[in-house]
């Protein structure tokens, strides 16, 4: 019964939540609204298949709709999953009648999962003999492969059989359905056994066999060489239920009753005239104008989310990648660099310190599929002569200084920063694919080369740790074999200018998008290249002399906790300190974790600390404790030794509204409301002969609301320089201007920042202290007061809930996958950001074009100013006192006239010989 082709079985289910929720997805619709991105990727990923398996027999199988035998057995089996999106499911019926049309067999099974269809499936033909490839991302079905079952992840391009089971779990496919029933499953609801993670099932499971066998030899657990073995013995006791319970859940069926023969699942003739109907239905026009194409199956789709004409048209190309190691070769691919109208460019170093790192190679690509490694440095046993990298860098410099021959990079900001130290300016930089994605789809997690390969390419790449290890054992670039630090720094070079195309042809159809990129995110690279290289100045010794004062304080809050508790504990334990607090103590318990215990989480111990001292110290411990060990212990540390200044990173790709962050340090979080925090910014000093001066925006996102709702009040309040606390005061207390007291203005600025945030009347009345009756009466009396903030609101809902994202004034957009959940929670919090994150982003923006304008000033005019910071809603110099004024009166009005709007932006300005003096 063996046949050379194997039987495909695609877990159609699987593919199409991948599709609808693949970054950007939510766009792709018809003129008149109807979403067709899942239909779209499903289509896209299925006619791949079917271009690889061409002969194969073929089923694509989905869940069907309602229970199965699993809720019969367990009620809470998937509580926890929302029910199918409305945007999802009203495309599911459309793409039944495509996949059918497609001639492909179709099953959909009452009672059962997908998984059981294909379980049964695949067993039933690996007991004949016949080889069965299963497509999936559901690791669940590692269960069923053997000697002819694989699995295929066309997302990852990972394949898994026997040996890959073993490699990728630790474990047989044999023992996986007892390695699921251990840990449990958060997103079905399988409930397993708390705190029982990968590592401690795949051990237990080695050492013991399966979970009968495990039961059977429960003494033995305790002295396995497992961290905390004994109680985990317990653990296996007290929970057996839950674990066999598990177990029976995470087996997939492989006895489904079927009315399905192998033969009926013969791939069919595509019907070409309802195809037809159906693209034109649902807009697909390349794909109805290449209906030829299409019923050959000719792998390619201009707009899916999946392949790209563009892309697969690369993907027939031979790759050619060298490594150069001889002087001609070099000269030769300077002549086509040089020839050239952009290449990729990356560098290879042996560390991630922009400061301190060498350039161990470089690589270049001008051509898709064509691309050059240089080594330098490589040094290891064997190693064959490389070239002069002083010759090489110098030969370079005039091309990558060159503002006519464009740059593409991943990341760019990076290279440009280690190529200062070879006296090299990268400039003429065309594009940054990492930005390119980033501003295409903001709330995409990451934007990773290897991410946006699988993403745009569907193609994984190698990955650092592949070549160099991973952990302790990680070696530093310049130890890697040429074999393969070769084609992996042509590889990062060759599908930089891959993606740079298929990026390109997305944002192309934005063009507030591509605007975004080009006039904001890529100018900042420069500014943001040159204050990391800039640096800040730290006086360790102040920092040093801070330490030791933290250092004091803690002692004195653990002997205070110790006295209130009556025993010592170890502050750091959230379990000893749940057990002072609510059963020692007998605190009221006010929220549990998801394991039952009860939670000593943040939110939890602010509540606690207004009613009881214990949890107020431990406040204050863990503030200090965390105060000392992120800055006044580690920024000493920091301080680089080739510049003696401390040099943050800045991330442009993190933050869905488009806020900067930053790492090592980190900035943004150095508290200001503290005295020990606004100690640690005393700390950044500026250097003899000069002083830090701070500029930051007054009341941004609240004049931008003003802005954005149009609301006349508003308008009014800060066209005419009234103070907008006291303005809303006055409007919503019925009070004069001139007689609105202190705790009026208080409670108004509380009302202004949170309905900002989409505060609830519930928050109101806890931030305010008073009833959430009070509270609501505020709100609509604000509203009442300010009917364009409340028209705001409720237009942005709707069409936040309409298109499924929002967009800042520059149409940057951020997507709110959440905004339509039937989980109120998600729900809501959707609703707040759908409301803040046009302004929160709008200001982030405007930042950016401060940023850019007054580095171009500083560039042109060349003062003795350097810009040195940026944090939130500021930035920070170091000027000379001699320029001192004018440079205040200068930042302070480019920063203000970073954009034209309604409102006028107020910046206000100080300085000090340190950060804090300066505010």
């Amino acid at each position: 019964m063996s046949s050379s082709h194997p039987l495909l079985l695609v877990d159609g289910s699987s593919y199409l939540y991948r599709a609808h929720f693949a970054p950007g997805i939510g766009e792709l619709r018809t003129k008149d609204g109807r979403p067709t991105g899942a239909i779209r990727g499903v289509v896209g990923m299925l006619r791949r298949l079917k271009k690889d398996y061409p002969e194969s027999h073929m089923a694509v199988v989905f869940d069907a709709k309602g229970k199965t035998f699993r809720d019969d057995i367990y009620p809470e089996y998937k509580a926890n999953r929302e029910a199918m999106p409305s945007e999802l499911a009203e495309q599911v019926e459309p793409l039944f009648h495509i996949i059918r049309a497609m001639g492909l067999p179709l099953i959909v099974i009452d009672k059962v999962e997908a998984d059981d269809v294909i379980g049964t499936l695949s067993c039933r033909s690996s007991k004949q003999g016949r080889k069965v490839v299963v497509s999936t991302g559901d690791k669940d079905m590692a269960q069923l492969v053997d000697s002819h079952v694989t699995l295929v992840n066309t997302m990852t391009n990972t394949t898994l059989d026997v040996e890959g089971v073993k490699e990728k779990f630790g474990l047989p496919p044999e023992l996986i359905i007892d390695y699921l029933a251990l840990m449990g499953d958060k997103i079905d609801n399988i409930p397993g056994i708390p705190g029982v993670g990968p590592k401690t099932a795949q051990a237990l499971l080695t050492e013991l066999g399966g979970l009968s066998k495990v039961y059977d030899n429960l003494e033995k657990v305790p002295e396995l060489k497992i961290r905390g073995a004994k109680k985990l013995a317990e653990k296996l006791a007290q929970y057996e239920d839950d674990a066999r319970l598990s177990y029976k859940l995470a087996t997939i069926k492989t006895d489904v009753e079927l009315d399905v023969s192998y033969d009926d699942l013969d791939q069919q003739p595509q019907d070409q005239e309802v195809l037809a109907k159906l693209f034109s239905e649902l807009e697909f026009k390349s794909w109805l104008e290449n209906m030829d194409g299409f019923s050959k199956d000719v792998a390619g789709d201009t707009q899916s989310r999946f392949q790209s004409k563009q892309l697969l048209a690369q993907d027939k190309i031979v790759e050619e990648y060298e490594t150069i190691l001889d002087q001609q070769r070099f000269d030769e691919w300077m002549d086509i660099l040089e020839n050239s109208e952009r290449f990729a460019f990356d560098t290879e170093t042996n560390g991630l310190d922009y400061v301190a790192a060498e350039v161990v190679g470089v690589s270049f690509c001008a051509q898709i599929g064509k691309a050059a490694y240089v080594p330098f440095i490589h040094n290891y046993l064997g190693a064959p002569q490389q070239l002069d990298r002083s010759a090489c860098l110098a030969r370079l410099k005039p091309l990558l200084e060159s503002q006519t021959i464009a740059k593409v990079g991943q990341h760019i900001k990076f290279d440009r920063n280690v190529l200062r130290k070879y006296d090299i300016t990268l400039q003429g930089i065309e594009a940054d694919t990492m930005l390119a994605s980033y501003v295409y789809n903001s709330t995409s997690n990451r934007h990773d080369m290897d991410t946006l390969a699988k993403t745009y390419l569907g193609r994984s790449t190698v990955k650092f740790e592949d070549i160099a290890g991973k952990g302790a054992k990680q070696i530093t670039f310049d130890q890697v074999d040429l074999e393969q630090a070769g084609p992996y720094a042509c590889e990062d070079a060759d599908i930089t200018l891959r993606l740079h195309g298929v990026l390109q042809e997305h944002l192309s159809k934005h063009d507030d998008l591509k605007k975004l990129l080009n006039e904001i995110e890529m100018p900042l690279i420069e500014v943001l290249s040159d204050m990391e290289s800039t640096g800040a100045l730290i006086d360790a010794e102040l920092l040093g002399a801070q330490s030791v004062e933290i250092a004091k304080r803690l002692i004195d809050l653990e002997k205070q906790v110790y006295e209130l508790a009556g025993t010592e504990f170890n502050l750091g334990s959230p379990k000893q300190l749940g057990e002072v607090l609510f059963t020692k103590l007998d605190i009221p318990v006010v929220k549990k974790t998801a394991s039952g215990a009860p939670s000593t989480a943040e939110d939890v111990m602010q509540k606690l600390a207004e009613d009881y001292e214990l949890p107020a110290l431990v406040l204050e411990y863990r503030s200090l404790s965390k105060l000392k060990g992120t800055y006044t212990d580690k920024l000493p540390k920091m301080i680089s030794g080739v510049t003696g200044r401390v040099h943050t990173s800045y991330h442009q790709a993190v933050t869905a509204t488009g806020r900067l962050s930053s790492s090592d340090p980190n900035l943004q979080n150095i508290p200001i409301k503290t005295a020990e925090g606004r100690k640690v910014r005393q700390a950044f000093v500026a250097p003899k002969g000069y002083q830090i001066l701070a500029a930051d925006y007054s009341q941004i996102e609240l004049r931008l609301m003003a802005q954005i709702s149009k609301d006349k009040s508003l308008i009014h309040a800060f066209a005419n320089d009234l103070d907008v606390h006291t303005a809303t005061a006055s409007e919503v207390f019925d009070t004069p201007l001139d007689e609105v007291s202190k705790d009026q203005r208080r409670n108004a600025k509380t009302i202004n920042f949170g309905l900002i945030y989409g505060m609830s009347a519930f928050g109101l009345a806890k931030a305010l202290g008073t009833s959430r009756d009070d509270a609501q009466r505020y709100i609509d009396l604000y509203f009442d007061r300010y009917p364009g903030v409340a028209d705001y609101m409720n237009k942005t809902k709707e069409n936040a809930r309409k298109h499924k994202f929002v967009e800042t004034l520059f149409g940057r957009r951020l997507y709110l996958p959440d905004i339509d959940s039937r989980n109120q929670g998600r729900r809501t919090g959707a609703e707040r950001l759908a409301i803040n994150a046009p302004m929160q982003g709008t200001a982030a923006d405007i930042m950016k074009l401060a940023m850019i304008n007054t580095h171009q000033w500083l560039k042109t005019e060349k003062p003795p100013i350097k810009m040195v910071m940026q944090v939130h809603d500021e930035l920070v110099f170091e000027v000379e006192e001699s320029a001192l004024t004018d440079a205040k009166e200068k930042i302070c009005q480019l920063m203000a006239n970073a954009v034209s709007l309604d409102v006028p932006l107020v910046v206000e300005a100080d300085a000090g010989t340190n950060w804090d003096e300066a505010h």
